[in-house]
Formats: structure tokens, C-alpha cells, sequence
């Protein structure tokens, strides 16, 4: 039997960066070639694909921060705090600091005891570790349906006014 380390590290390595098999994309096909403005293009009232990747990564980034000093500190109030996108730079900035915490997070999964996964998070009322991360991996599914919903949607509205 699998364990659990891997078979969460795997599954977070296929939403997040290189996996095809459940919705036959991942982030980082969805948004590294993607021109940084239709990143930051609003598709009526809907999240822009830049505030998704945001989203996304300020709970790595959190519970990256959680599991090394057991602390946590992230609010979900402020989960959608992205910064403006003005430039390429800034667009390039966010896509790279998404994959850095991706790939920190998806090593430290697989390095992680089962010991520590069945524990608690941070306190009981979290749950366990395997849930929060089992968490992020659904959450991240979520996401990546709607940023593949919104490229469709954009690349569409972009053919439209080209004729």
C-alpha cells in the first residue's frame, strides 16, 4: 500500500504542476504562458486568474509557514489580497513565487511521517494534517476549474473582438 506522504505529494504535484490525468491540465499549464493581461482581465463579476493564483498560494505559503514553526497564520479573510498586476514583472513575480511555494510544499509533504500526518494541525479543531493537506488538494482542483473556465472565456471574448 502506498503511503499516505506519497500518494498526497503525488496528487499535489498533479493539480499543481505537471499532473493531466483528472482534469487533464495543471496550474502551472494554465498560467505560465499565459499573457499577464488576460491574468488581470475580469470576466464579469468573477475572480481574475491572477487573484485565483493568489489565492491559491497564500495557503501554501501559509501552511508552509504552519508546518515549520506551528504557528498558523493566515486568515481566509485575507486569502484574495492580491496585489495589483501592472507590468509583465509583476505577473512573472507571482506565477514564480507560486511555484516556488508549490514545489516547497509538494517536498515537504513527501517528507513528512505518517506520524505527523495523522496528528493534529496546529490544534485539534484543524483536524489532522492529512485532512489540511488532503484540503489543499481539493481546494486547488476547485481553482483550477475555474482558471481553465476563465482562459476559455477570455480566449473566447478575445476572438470575438478580433472580428
Amino acid at each position: 500500500m502506498e503511503r499516505s506522504n506519497l500518494f498526497l505529494a503525488d496528487r499535489l504535484q498533479e493539480v499543481l504542476l505537471d499532473g493531466s490525468w483528472i482534469a487533464h491540465t495543471n496550474f502551472k499549464a494554465q498560467i505560465q504562458t499565459l499573457d499577464w493581461r488576460l491574468a488581470i482581465q475580469k470576466v464579469g463579476d468573477l475572480n481574475t486568474i491572477s487573484a485565483l493564483i493568489f489565492h491559491i498560494n497564500y495557503y501554501l505559503d501559509g501552511l508552509l509557514h504552519a508546518f515549520q514553526t506551528g504557528e498558523l497564520t493566515i486568515r481566509d479573510q485575507y486569502s484574495y489580497d492580491v496585489l495589483p498586476i501592472q507590468a509583465f514583472s509583476d505577473w512573472e513575480a507571482l506565477v514564480n513565487r507560486f511555484l516556488h511555494n508549490a514545489e516547497k510544499f509538494i517536498e515537504m509533504v513527501r517528507e513528512m511521517e505518517e506520524d505527523q500526518l495523522s496528528g493534529p494541525f496546529i490544534a485539534p479543531q484543524y483536524g489532522s494534517c492529512y485532512r489540511n493537506i488532503l484540503g489543499i488538494v481539493e481546494h486547488s482542483y476547485y481553482h483550477l476549474g475555474q482558471i481553465s473556465l476563465l482562459r476559455k472565456m477570455l480566449d473566447h471574448q478575445q476572438a470575438s473582438n478580433l472580428s
